[in-house]
């Protein structure tokens, strides 16, 4: 898939290096609960690409078309976990810092949103992040999704002490 500045594709072997120095930086992994190893990393790619093959969707690699250079992800994922919401599919991303800031996570949702809407024919789209994270937050508002504050949520995979324990939950329905 194509944006007009980015290419959304499956991911490649040369992909896992500059995605693991991500997973490890502590300013993208803000808002998760810990840096990620290189092998935590490779083991992320690999569950994405077999969600690929079981669904035809995932997290596509995001690359700059002018340059060629990997920035992160950005897509959809089946989420199956224990919360009252769940099984469905998120809308999300993850870039690196240099590419903050250049409006591509907001390009690269809206063409993942449009594709789970059109070519996936999914009815509704989810996404959640901790409370803090108003630049995530602000990218789901600006795909149309709407907050229910009655939705938030405490994430059941963070422990009852974790800053990021509180969740915010987004929605979008097909037009």
């Amino acid at each position: 898939m194509e944006t007009e500045r980015l290419i959304m594709r499956r991911w490649r072997d040369e992909d896992r290096e500059p995605f693991a120095a991500m997973n490890a930086d502590p300013e993208v992994m803000e808002h998760f609960p810990a840096l990620l190893t290189r092998e935590q990393s490779d083991a992320m790619v690999d569950t994405i690409e077999q969600q690929f093959d079981r669904l035809g969707y995932s997290w596509w690699a995001l690359e700059v078309r002018e340059s060629g250079q990997f920035i992160g992800f950005t897509g959809l994922a089946l989420q199956t976990f224990d919360l009252p919401f769940l099984p469905a599919v998120e809308v999300g991303w993850r870039l690196a810092r240099p590419a903050w800031g250049h409006g591509y996570a907001i390009e690269a949702a809206r063409e993942a949103v449009r594709y789970a809407f059109e070519e996936a024919g999914l009815d509704d789209i989810i996404s959640m992040t901790a409370m803090r994270n108003t630049r995530s937050q602000a990218v789901m508002k600006r795909l149309g999704m709407t907050r229910d504050p009655a939705e938030d949520f405490d994430h059941t995979r963070l422990p009852a002490d974790s800053p990021l324990l509180r969740h915010v939950l987004y929605r979008l329905k097909r037009p």
